[in-house]
């Protein structure tokens, strides 16, 4: 959700290497090979790819994440042993890019992407191994700068184009705002988007916004709740569905409660709520 991702590097372990003397070119999955250790069960390790330019800005080019517990299956995860030090491969998204001449290349680390990935639940201190041979590196994708001659490809035929359907605007990635909690340590984002499309027959509005927050002290305390609503305007009456969502969580579990409405002319046809306790089963 930024475009500057030096607010987030602020929390990262950061790593930046030397001005590069020539242009260098990455075509594939970067991977951040760590040797991370936790002092809690459970722990996420994420990691950046960025270009640092000389005068500072930083744009990111891709990363990902890992949960400690799948380090070695994603089907049966297993607890970490405060202290211990893990293998934790970090293959990132596929990518490509071009690192120009005189600009730096940098990798972030950090145990949390929040709001896109809940928090574990447990207050922690994480480390990496550096200096060996075998310890914590980054393994990039180098490709030629220059590579075949592209093949000549069939022109673009003209295509038909509706006049009668008219998009306005898409939800993501809508307006967002962080409110931090300096004196309690905790902090709020609220997220917002909004899109409407015409179409013969009527025209359609959808409205979302979510709400997370997050305790510093107890991260194990999150809660994302939100809104939607998708209004149809139609030839003599209106349909609106709405949603109610709510995700609470604790040490052991998430709760999820979400309800859907329909109404027709402001009146309530139908409703339904599902509502479940999920254990957090390593997450």
């Amino acid at each position: 959700m930024l475009s500057d991702p030096r607010p987030v590097d602020a929390f990262s372990l950061v790593y930046d290497s030397a001005p590069l003397n020539e242009d260098l070119a990455i075509l594939g999955r970067p991977r951040a090979l760590l040797q991370a250790s936790a002092t809690a069960p459970l722990a996420d390790w994420f990691a950046r790819l960025s270009d640092v330019a000389p005068d500072g800005t930083v744009t990111q080019i891709t990363g990902a994440g890992v949960n400690g517990a799948q380090r070695d299956s994603m089907t049966e995860p297993q607890d970490l042993d405060p202290g211990k030090m893990y293998s934790i491969d970090v293959t990132m998204h596929l990518t490509s890019w071009v690192f120009p001449k005189g600009h730096r290349i940098r990798l972030a680390v950090s145990n949390a992407l929040w709001p896109m990935i809940l928090p574990t639940p447990y207050s922690m201190t994480t480390s990496l191994q550096l200096g060996r041979s075998s310890s914590s590196r980054l393994v990039m994708p180098v490709v030629p700068l220059k590579g075949a001659v592209a093949p000549a490809f069939t022109p673009p035929q003209p295509a038909e184009e509706r006049t009668d359907i008219k998009s306005e605007g898409f939800p993501w990635p809508g307006e967002w705002t962080l409110e931090r909690d300096e004196a309690n340590h905790k902090a709020t984002v609220h997220w917002r988007g909004k899109a409407a499309a015409s179409y013969p027959w009527g025209k359609e509005t959808d409205y979302e916004n979510l709400t997370y927050k997050v305790d510093d002290a107890h991260p194990e305390l999150s809660d994302v709740c939100g809104e939607a609503e998708s209004i149809f305007a139609l030839s003599g009456r209106e349909l609106r569905w709405r949603g109610h969502l709510s995700v609470t969580t604790d040490q052991k579990n998430f709760y999820y409660k979400y309800t859907r409405e329909l109404l027709k002319d402001g009146q309530i046809v139908k409703t339904r709520t599902w509502e479940e306790t999920i254990p957090r089963d390593h997450q």
